[in-house]
């Protein structure tokens, strides 16, 4: 039996990022993953503002960048469009590239940072105690089993989740579209303008994504009255056939480069944690494909974890785990009802609702705080987690953009740990926490290793950051008062 700190179920985004931090902090992680290879047919392609800074904060963000294209601009109903260039971010516009490129790159990063992934490994057991979990797993299509022996265990083996079913956790909600295709497309007449583009009938819907400048898409189509099972073949007419007919002009085909016929539920777990085990990205929840969210709540569940349990391994008190399932749910939960009211808005059936959607959508999107506060909400950046009673407004929200004296706070989290932000002209500190200046007149911060905001100082001299640091990790922070 092999013995480590985390073993880590699937090898996606979701499960890369958490083996990857842990594995930056020291501690030892197994992966394991049925797939012999990344998965050639996943289906994510948009990276959003929030995860770009999850990855800046492991300086992955500029060569990813360099593999895709940015959008800035989202054509919905009618003339409606949703602008991103306001994003109070470093990065004001989504990355579009294959998720397989975003696979790529975190199995780099996880593997140079010393996690062990083990391919081609489906899990079979799973027993957990009062010390630890043994996890029993076995080569896929059968074979010798081998088995893992960890403290704690992360299963992040997408919608059908092999560890939520061996924990027997109910995946409550339903399938809300059926027969959904995804296909990278070349275009002979594409709709132009450079942006992702949505067009829709009473029974239809097309979205396509430009991939770049030689004529390739990602399209996403369904039509209401041609409703076959998953493992239904797709035709290159039928994506012809609703694209033109969405969109209003023929797009002409030339070439499929790639096709997958898939279903959408919206379902969500009651809880995230279970004893010495969690449950992350889509094991946890999942929803319609609709504004782009699935990988990217699934990178920011796995950043929210990974230095939660390295704490806890280090001997912090076992309730800052609680803290995963009681900030990571509501945004679940958030995200299910942002895709899916996006969903119904764009599959409404009705002549008159339909009439009154493009008839207000363009007008409520011309409200800059309205478009403003949903561009936000999809790109993740301003999605905050609940303050406790007493503290600080700001607790709770990120601190990646609060300007700095020497560079960026998303370049300080590079080194894994908390960051405390003095105010401007403040003496330094006598610790080991890691410190910088802001330049601008906010007040003191601590920073999450997650960067967001843990603690607000707002009087001079201020010690109250000794002590919130206290809560989370433990222990005490060595050194004199600041």
């Amino acid at each position: 039996m092999e013995q480590v700190d985390v073993v880590v179920v699937g090898g996606g985004p979701t499960g890369l990022t958490i083996a990857g931090d842990l594995a930056r902090a020291g501690r030892e992680v197994a992966v394991l993953e049925r797939w012999p290879q990344i998965n050639p047919s996943s289906r994510a392609f948009a990276t959003m503002a929030r995860t770009l800074e999850v990855l800046d904060s492991r300086n992955l963000a500029d060569g990813l960048l360099e593999l895709g294209t940015t959008i800035s601009v989202v054509h919905l109903f009618a003339d409606a469009t949703l602008d991103l260039a306001r994003l109070p971010s470093r990065y004001r516009y989504a990355l579009i590239t294959p998720q397989t490129n975003m696979d790529q790159t975190l199995l780099r990063y996880a593997c140079e940072q010393g996690a062990v992934i083990h391919r081609g490994t489906e899990v079979v057991g799973l027993e957990q105690d009062a010390d630890g979990v043994t996890v029993t797993a076995r080569p896929k299509g059968g074979g010798t089993t081998r088995a893992w022996r960890a403290r704690y265990v992360v299963g992040a083996d997408g919608a059908h989740s092999t560890v939520r079913e061996l924990l027997g956790a109910p995946f409550p909600g339903k399938t809300v579209l059926e027969s959904v295709v995804l296909a990278d497309v070349r275009l002979e007449n594409g709709p132009g303008g450079g942006g992702p583009v949505l067009g829709s009938t009473a029974n239809e819907f097309a979205f396509l994504v430009p991939y770049g400048d030689d004529g390739w898409y990602r399209s996403v189509t369904w039509d209401r009255n041609h409703q076959l099972p998953d493992s239904a073949g797709v035709e290159s007419g039928e994506v012809e056939e609703v694209l033109g007919r969405t969109l209003g002009h023929t797009v002409g085909v030339a070439e499929i480069s790639w096709r997958s016929r898939f279903h959408c539920d919206e379902r969500q777990v009651e809880n995230y944690r279970h004893g010495r085990v969690f449950l992350a990205g889509d094991a946890a929840h999942v929803h319609s494909p609709m504004g782009g969210q699935g990988m990217n709540t699934g990178i920011q569940d796995g950043a929210n974890l990974a230095w939660k349990l390295d704490l806890a391994l280090g001997g912090a008190d076992d309730a800052i785990l609680d803290t995963y399932q009681s900030e990571r749910h509501p945004i679940g939960r958030r995200v299910l009802f942002q895709s899916g009211a996006m969903m119904r808005a764009v599959t409404l059936r009705p002549a008159l609702a339909r009439w009154a959607r493009d008839l207000l959508a363009p007008r409520v999107l011309e409200f800059l705080p309205i478009s403003n506060l949903i561009a936000g909400a999809f790109s993740g950046v301003t999605l905050r987690y609940q303050h406790g009673r007493g503290q600080h407004s700001l607790v709770g929200t990120r601190a990646t953009e609060v300007p700095l004296r020497r560079g960026r706070l998303a370049e300080m989290q590079r080194t894994p740990g908390f960051v405390l932000v003095r105010r401007r002209g403040a003496t330094r500190c006598d610790t080991d926490v890691l410190q910088a200046e802001r330049t601008d007149a906010g007040p003191d911060l601590l920073v999450r290793p997650d960067g967001y905001i843990a603690w607000v100082g707002t009087t001079a001299g201020d010690g109250g950051w000794r002590t919130a640091l206290r809560a989370w990790t433990g222990s005490p922070s060595p050194g004199r008062q600041c």
